[in-house]
């Protein structure tokens, strides 16, 4: 496709990787993940991650449903003029920062050609105390999630590789309205909605939870 299907098209403006590192944190030894920093060469997208990226728990981060994680330059700006400093990309422990797309309106299930990758929308993030170390900010977590710029977590539907420069191409949009930022929205603070959440593109970590509370 020569246009994206909701026409909107972005580029990615920084690709970043980490190892796990162990660091220490108020009298704690942590192991991490969340230190991401830019890589200017071509990096594969294959597995549960990117090429040189891990994650420290799978059973809370990463795995096929949290295989790549987008946090766009947008919303960098905005909490660059909260905060007052500026921050760098791989801040928020993403993999892809992106540019030009508005991500937090990608819905559950949405399709992105990114390079020669294809990726497929499953989930916002919900931040743990590994963003809040990470900002310096023990009251980030709560100030994260009131600001609903999540940013999605993707599944890796056709193995690739990305290059910042990269083109972003939404190729499939479901026909459903669940955005990443509702979903945010209903999880965290309109319970009474969850079932709204139940579209058949939901992960399915995310529909046992949902219906144990529904």
């Amino acid at each position: 496709m020569n246009e994206s299907a909701n026409g909107l098209a972005g580029v990615v403006h920084s690709v970043n990787v980490s190892p796990v590192r162990t660091i220490h944190y108020h009298g704690r030894e942590i192991t991490t993940g969340i230190f991401k920093e830019p890589v200017s060469s071509r990096i594969a997208v294959r597995g549960v991650n990117l090429d040189g990226d891990d994650q420290a728990d799978r059973t809370v981060h990463g795995g096929a449903d949290q295989a790549v994680y987008a946090y766009a330059l947008e919303d960098y700006q905005w909490w660059e003029q909260q905060l007052g400093r500026s921050l760098p990309p791989g801040q928020f422990g993403e993999n892809l920062t992106t540019s030009g797309i508005r991500i937090n309106d990608a819905l559950v299930g949405e399709r992105w050609r990114v390079g020669t990758a294809l990726l497929q929308v499953t989930a916002p993030r919900t931040p743990c105390y590994k963003l809040a170390m990470k900002m310096d900010d023990p009251r980030f977590i709560k100030r994260f999630a009131l600001a609903l710029r999540p940013g999605p977590y993707f599944s890796i539907v056709e193995e690739g590789e990305i290059q910042q420069g990269d083109a972003i191409q939404v190729v499939h949009r479901p026909s459903h309205n669940i955005t990443i930022a509702e979903m945010t929205n209903i999880y965290l603070f309109q319970h009474d909605r969850l079932a709204e959440l139940l579209v058949p593109e939901l992960p399915p970590a995310w529909r046992e939870s949902i219906l144990s509370h529904t």
